[in-house]
């Protein structure tokens, strides 16, 4: 179980470490208007989320439920458990969403500005912030 849990840890740091720098990336793609910059971004943002990123995605999502499923009797009670399912299922959403921009500004359709992409991202820290709340204090 330990080992779940660190690999569970290892694997949520580096999720988060990417859905932190690829919207970061989007500001600066959406500011860039020349074209060699543009594609520049677009070989980052792919390579990020699709080598970094998902990969990190699925491991966090199977050590979660490896440590989960196992005991899910005692934490079928808890409803801070079921919250921190929901925050996470919405957090893929996210991460999706993440992945149709890397294909919007792929195909040089994007509409929003930089300054969109400074607000979403930081949707990621209130998910982090919330989640780690739940988990170290389980309040519910």
């Amino acid at each position: 179980m330990l080992y779940w849990k660190a690999f569970h840890i290892m694997a949520v740091v580096s999720w988060f470490a990417g859905l932190f720098y690829l919207p970061r990336l989007f500001v600066y793609h959406a500011m860039t208007e020349d074209t060699p910059g543009k594609e520049r971004f677009c070989v980052m943002e792919r390579k990020l989320y699709r080598g970094i990123m998902s990969p990190a995605m699925m491991a966090t999502i199977g050590c979660g439920l490896a440590m989960l499923i196992p005991h899910w009797s005692a934490y079928k009670q808890q409803i801070w458990v079921h919250i921190k399912i929901s925050l996470v299922m919405l957090l893929l959403g996210y991460h999706l969403y993440c992945g149709h921009l890397v294909k919007v500004f792929a195909q040089d359709k994007n509409r929003h500005s930089h300054v969109f992409y400074r607000w979403f991202n930081e949707i990621p820290v209130l998910f982090l912030i919330a989640i780690v709340l739940l988990v170290v204090l389980k309040p519910l």
